[in-house]
């Protein structure tokens, strides 16, 4: 797999289209198509992405063969020595290849690089199997958060962290 960091308009635009099929593919079983669609124009179209970019967020495209299977987004805390990972999907073919390891790989060498001590991130209480595969990779429920984020919408999560040793 190869991970390229997204910076140019179209690379954002191309990340904004994936998140757009991961999403609709992924979590019509666990909220419903209204909030998917309010939460992607807020936190995943291109002018968001955009925007979290200005505030400090990186994005990673995930490549095989030319191909793109997935992407990334994170944020980097100095000040609290952690690296928030605001997102990380594989695309539905893609998934159970290994793809998250060499993504948790990746993550964890930047948390090194950058002197970062731990990875949080928050993950819908009701998505069991994604919980599953944090768990696996040394996560753990560090807190639950319920938080309205408008719209009539709420997000109602885990914060999830592992600690880089």
């Amino acid at each position: 797999m190869e991970i390229i960091k997204a910076n140019t308009d179209e690379q954002l635009r191309l990340l904004a289209e994936t998140a757009d099929e991961i999403w609709h593919e992924y979590f019509g079983v666990i909220i419903s198509q209204e909030q998917i669609d309010y939460m992607l124009d807020k936190f995943q179209s291109f002018d968001a992405l955009c925007e979290q970019i200005k505030n400090g967020y990186k994005y990673y495209l995930f490549y095989n063969d030319e191909k793109l299977i997935g992407y990334t987004g994170i944020h980097p805390e100095k000040d609290n020595g952690a690296l928030f990972l605001s997102k990380l999907y594989v695309k539905k073919e893609e998934r159970s290849k290994g793809y998250a390891s060499e993504a948790f790989k990746f993550l964890t060498k930047y948390c090194k690089t950058n002197g970062l001590s731990y990875i949080y991130l928050t993950v819908n209480r009701h998505n069991e199997p994604t919980i599953s595969i944090y768990r696996k990779k040394g996560f753990y429920v560090a807190e639950e958060k319920c938080a309205d984020i408008g719209g009539g919408f709420v997000m109602d999560d885990y914060i999830m962290r592992a600690d880089i040793v």
